[in-house]
C-alpha cells in the first residue's frame, strides 16, 4: 500500500564491506599534484585533493573506519521508509517526549545525506532544558540518495520533493510543520515555505535563494563581497555542478564503480566548502566524512544523487514568493551568501537573520553546537511570528 509507513533496519553485508575494503587496497592512484608543497594552507589544494591527504584517508577508510556503528546510530534514531508517487523513501523519525514539541523536517543536499544529521537529532527532539524547544524530527533521504529509490524516470526536481514531503509529513500525522535546509535542503525549503503555506508554519534555511537580476546598488561593501565570491564560486569552482546538471551518467560510472574516485569528489568539497584553512579535518572528523561517503558508496547512489542537478539546476521558479515567517543564516565560508536586501525580495517575512563569525556549508557537522542553538531559535522566532 502506497501510504503505508513501515519501520525498516539498515545493515550492509559482509561482503559489500569486504569487497570495499579490496577496492581500497587495490586503488590505482596518480602520482601526486604539481602544486608547490608549501606551508599548509589552501594553496595545497589548488588541483584538488592532494595525494598524501587521500592516502590518509583511503587507509584508515580500509584498516581503522567502523560503518557498523554508523548503522547502530541510524537504528538509534529510527529508520522508515514509505512509497510517495511510486518512490520508496526512507527517512529518520524521532518523536520528542515532549507534548509541546513541534514537527520539523530536515533536507540534506549534496554531496551530503542524513549522516549530517545524525549528531544533532537527540538534541533538537530532547533538549535538557525544559524551556527549549523541542522537535519531533523527520530527516529524509532525497530521492536517489542513501537508501531511499532510486528514480527510474525523469521529474523528480525540487518541486516534485517538496510536494512528496508534505505527503510523508502528513502520514505521519504531521498536518502543520516547521522545515529546516541547506543546499538543496535549502532549495526545497524555500519551495516548501512558498508553495505549502496552510502546511508549512515557517523555515530556516542557511541557503537562501534571491531572485534573478537584483542590483547590487546600496548594497554595503561586506554585502558586494558576498556577491563577488558567490559569482566566482559559480564561475571558477562548480564545474562538478555543470557537470552532474548535464552528464551525471558519465561522472557516475566512476562514482559507482571506485570508492577512491567517489571520495576524491566528495571530499574535494568538504575541504573547499568548510571553515578552514587547509584541511576539513580541522573541523569535521574523517569518521564523520566516511560516514556520509560510505552511505554513497553502499547504496551505489553516485550516479542517482548527482542527478538531481540535472533535474533541477536553476530551475527553481523566480517568481516564488515565500511569505511565511522565515529565518536565515548565512555561514562565512558558505559558497552562497546572499545580502538581506535581496533575500527580502523573496522571502517577505524574515524574522531573524544571522550571520555567525565560524562555519561554512556543512555548519551540523562544522559547529554543531552553534547549530542546534541557531535552529532551535530561529524557529522558536518563526514560530512566534506566525501565532
Amino acid at each position: 500500500m502506497s501510504g503505508d509507513v513501515h519501520a525498516c533496519e539498515i545493515r550492509a553485508s559482509d561482503a559489500d564491506l569486504e569487497d570495499l575494503r579490496a577496492r581500497l587496497a587495490a586503488a590505482r592512484l596518480p602520482e601526486a599534484e604539481t602544486v608547490a608543497r608549501a606551508a599548509p594552507g589552501r594553496r595545497r589544494w589548488a588541483q584538488g585533493v592532494p595525494l598524501a591527504d587521500l592516502v590518509d584517508v583511503v587507509n584508515h577508510w580500509r584498516t581503522g573506519y567502523d560503518w557498523r556503528s554508523f548503522e547502530a546510530r541510524l537504528e538509534r534514531i529510527g529508520q522508515f521508509r514509505t512509497t510517495v508517487d511510486g518512490l520508496g523513501i526512507h527517512f529518520l523519525h524521532r518523536r520528542s517526549t515532549r507534548a509541546d514539541a513541534t514537527a520539523l523536517i530536515l533536507t540534506h543536499g549534496w554531496p551530503g545525506s542524513v549522516a549530517e544529521f545524525v549528531d544533532v537529532v537527540d538534541e533538537l527532539a530532547d533538549p535538557d532544558d525544559p524551556a527549549t524547544p523541542a522537535f519531533h524530527v523527520v530527516a529524509p533521504s532525497l530521492p536517489g540518495f542513501g537508501y531511499s529509490d532510486k528514480p527510474a524516470t525523469t521529474g523528480w526536481g525540487i518541486e516534485k520533493i517538496a510536494a512528496a514531503w508534505v505527503e510523508l509529513m502528513g502520514r505521519l500525522g504531521y498536518d502543520e510543520f516547521v522545515a529546516h535546509g541547506g543546499d538543496w535542503g535549502g532549495v526545497i525549503t524555500t519551495v516548501l515555505g512558498g508553495r505549502f503555506p496552510a502546511h508549512v508554519l515557517g523555515i530556516h534555511t542557511t541557503t537562501a535563494q534571491a531572485p534573478p537580476g537584483l542590483s547590487t546598488d546600496g548594497l554595503t561593501a561586506a554585502e558586494r563581497a558576498w556577491t563577488e565570491e558567490t559569482r566566482d564560486f559559480w564561475g571558477r569552482h562548480a564545474a562538478y555542478a555543470k557537470q552532474q546538471a548535464t552528464r551525471p551518467q558519465t561522472i557516475g560510472y566512476s562514482l559507482v564503480d571506485s570508492p577512491v574516485g567517489l571520495l576524491a569528489w566528495i571530499l574535494d568539497k568538504f575541504a573547499e566548502w568548510t571553515d578552514t584553512e587547509d584541511s576539513p579535518f580541522e573541523r569535521i572528523s574523517r569518521d564523520r566524512v566516511l560516514d556520509d561517503v560510505t552511505l554513497y558508496w553502499l547504496t551505489r547512489t553516485g550516479a542517482s544523487a548527482a542527478r538531481i542537478y540535472y533535474e533541477s539546476h536553476l530551475s527553481l521558479d523566480p517568481g516564488l514568493r515565500v511569505d511565511v515567517p522565515s529565518a536565515i543564516t548565512v555561514y562565512p565560508r558558505d559558497i552562497e551568501k546572499c545580502p538581506r536586501a535581496w533575500a527580502q525580495e523573496r522571502y517577505r517575512r524574515i524574522v531573524r537573520w544571522r550571520t555567525p563569525e565560524a562555519g561554512g556549508h556543512f555548519p551540523s557537522l562544522e559547529v554543531p553546537g552553534y547549530f542546534v542553538r541557531d535552529l532551535r531559535e530561529g524557529l522558536a522566532d518563526v514560530l512566534a511570528a506566525g501565532r
